[in-house]
């Protein structure tokens, strides 16, 4: 496994580390999920179980930000060749109940399963740097690009006051910020399409939105 270490170079950031994830981090990485998706379906919840899966499908495509060895910011990632002609999908169905069997090992897209930070590290830019991490891999493999799904969070707390198919128009047509899928779009992904029904959670109002970068885009 090539293992991708950097250490920050911003004054507050000094002492963090991406790097691959390991076998240790499994139980931190369940715990930091529910912290980061508190209100996601127990049952789309990526549990230790599932990363220690993950580590021995795909080990190169799974990162964690780390602080003195506290996982405070994790990603993980397969190989798909996903049909771009019909996006519409679960994150169930994609993640496979989080056993990633739907991995392709020849695919030619990174689909970004998962990102997260803990609350107490944001505002910081270290999503930026896990999809650079990413980003970084794609390259290394000669792969097309990324894809994932981004959640709307913004929508749920207006969805009794408009359709996420107006959400979405608004957000797209830059008319709106989403403190999601604003921050996706500022680095460069292009979102591609709004997914109903894509996973369990009210913040997002179950919406999701196909979006993807291409490899020579910088992040």
């Amino acid at each position: 496994m090539q293992t991708i270490i950097r250490t920050f170079t911003a004054t507050e950031n000094a002492g963090l580390l991406v790097q691959n994830t390991q076998p240790q981090h499994a139980e931190q990485l369940e715990e930091l999920q529910r912290i980061v998706f508190p209100t996601l379906a127990d049952d789309e919840l990526i549990l230790a179980k599932h990363y220690l899966r993950h580590l021995e499908i795909f080990p190169e495509g799974q990162f964690v930000i780390t602080d003195n060895g506290r996982v405070i910011g994790m990603t993980s990632t397969m190989r798909s060749d996903f049909d771009m002609n019909d996006v519409h999908h679960s994150f169930k169905e994609t993640f496979a109940g989080g056993w990633m069997t739907n991995h392709d090992p020849n695919g030619q897209w990174l689909y970004g399963l998962d990102i997260g930070v803990h609350p107490e590290y944001r505002g910081r830019g270290l999503a930026r740097l896990l999809y650079r991490a990413r980003h970084e891999l794609v390259k290394q493999l000669g792969l097309n690009g990324q894809i994932t799904v981004g959640m709307m969070s913004g929508y749920g707390a207006v969805s009794d006051a408009m359709t996420g198919e107006a959400y979405y128009n608004e957000l797209i047509s830059g008319r709106r910020s989403d403190p999601t899928l604003t921050p996706q779009m500022k680095i460069g992904f292009e979102p591609i399409a709004l997914i109903p029904e894509y996973l369990n959670d009210p913040v997002c109002g179950n919406y999701g939105v196909f979006i993807k970068i291409n490899r020579d885009t910088n992040i």
